[in-house]
């Protein structure tokens, strides 16, 4: 697993990298804006960037970075207020983390992201639906639609249980904590709106008072 990491306080990153690497991990440090935004070329399949920047911020380094790189990010950042959160999340973040911070809260959250830990397989379909785990992207009949983080994960949750239902409880249990209190019951209907819409599917069937439920036809 390659995890590309932009932090430019030394301390923190000098540790992390340590760290990630002792667990096996291949990890790329950049210190700038600059200077990620010229490594982003390279196959990274996690990102975690700190916001604030010396030359520039997280965000808008993620807003470059995600047109040629669709890994998941964890914005690490002393950043805690709602707003900043917030913000975060709408881009599309897979989580977020405040400092100070424990390395064994993130890597559990790394852990996550590690195809070795999940033992599952890379490509999932589900009729004309097709996502792929590793690369984070989502298809309808070949052609890609673009889901934020979180989106993606709730429609893994659906094909995973293709043909069962999964209630709205369990779902917001399973992405509490990619958001916290972000996603609330009434969110999560527009994420599915917004899902469907993405991939134009009515194969996401909604079961009235309980959850929802992904089949082929």
């Amino acid at each position: 697993m390659h995890i590309m990491l932009v932090e430019d306080n030394r301390m923190i990153s000098k540790g992390l990298v340590y760290t990630l690497k002792s667990k096996g991990y291949e990890v790329s440090l950049f210190e700038s804006y600059e200077a990620a935004l010229a490594g982003s070329g390279r196959e990274y399949d996690l990102m975690i960037f700190d916001v604030t920047l010396p030359d520039g911020n997280g965000f808008e380094l993620y807003e470059n970075i995600r047109r040629i790189n669709n890994a998941p990010v964890i914005f690490l950042t002393a950043l805690d207020d709602e707003d900043n959160i917030v913000s975060g999340l709408e881009l599309g973040a897979a989580d977020y983390i405040t400092k100070p911070f424990s390395t064994r809260e993130l890597l559990a959250r790394i852990k996550r992201f590690d195809k070795r830990s999940n033992g599952q397989g890379s490509v999932i379909s589900v009729g004309n639906i097709t996502a792929d785990t590793e690369k984070h992207t989502a298809s309808k009949d070949g052609i890609e639609a673009e889901l934020t983080a979180l989106e993606f994960r709730i429609l893994i949750m659906l094909m995973q249980n293709k043909g069962k239902v999964v209630s709205r409880e369990l779902i917001l249990e399973k992405i509490w904590d990619i958001a916290g209190n972000f996603v609330n019951d009434n969110t999560l209907t527009v994420y599915i709106k917004r899902i469907r819409q993405k991939l134009d599917t009515d194969l996401i069937k909604t079961v009235k008072g309980v959850g929802y439920k992904m089949e082929e036809k």
